[in-house]
């Protein structure tokens, strides 16, 4: 568990690495200023389109599923939980910068131990807006972990992190209630 405890502050940085802004940068778009502010891969697609939406996507996906894989195989399922946080928590919370709210960095770290109930809920993908298709996920995940018959404590870890990431779509919540959220296809002019 010391080479755990040595690893959390990477996967925290790993967690940081601002994808979206890089992405968006590089077609001349200032995220963080543009669409919705927030620097992820919906707003990306939004604003530039789907392929550029994919990528960050991707990248912030690989940062939760590099921390999680690297804990799996040093620590077990407690390593890759404790990394997979770590990750998730520094996409969210940056010091330097505003955060993700952390749906595709929790998606990744949770695929590496729960890959067929991240396969199951998957199917909310299907739906226009993201922030509900996200919101459905986090919501349900928890709940699939207990039915499943994980431990209390994998229970109580996916469930904290669930916490976490409505925590930060307060905004798209209420949004969502005033039937104001707009559709993932939807791009909005700069």
């Amino acid at each position: 568990m010391l080479a755990i405890a040595l690893l959390v502050p990477l996967a925290w940085l790993l967690g940081t690495f601002p994808s979206a802004q890089i992405v968006a940068r590089a077609h001349g778009r200032d995220i963080l200023k543009e669409g919705s502010g927030n620097p992820g891969a919906s707003n990306v697609a939004r604003l530039i389109g789907w392929r550029a939406g994919a990528l960050v996507l991707v990248l912030d996906f690989a940062k939760g599923a590099i921390a999680a894989g690297a804990g799996l195989a040093i620590g077990g399922r407690v390593g890759a939980c404790i990394l997979g946080v770590a990750a998730v928590v520094g996409h969210t919370l940056p010091l330097y910068r505003k955060g993700g709210k952390g749906v595709a960095a929790a998606g990744g770290a949770l695929v590496v131990l729960y890959p067929l109930i991240v396969a199951g809920l998957a199917v909310f993908w299907f739906l226009h807006k993201a922030s509900l298709a996200s919101l459905l996920m986090t919501i349900l995940f928890p709940i699939a972990v207990f039915v499943l018959g994980y431990d209390r404590w994998e229970v109580a870890v996916v469930g904290g992190l669930a916490v976490l990431v409505i925590a930060r779509h307060g905004a798209n919540i209420r949004r969502l209630l005033r039937h104001e959220e707009n559709d993932l296809g939807v791009r909005r002019s700069a």
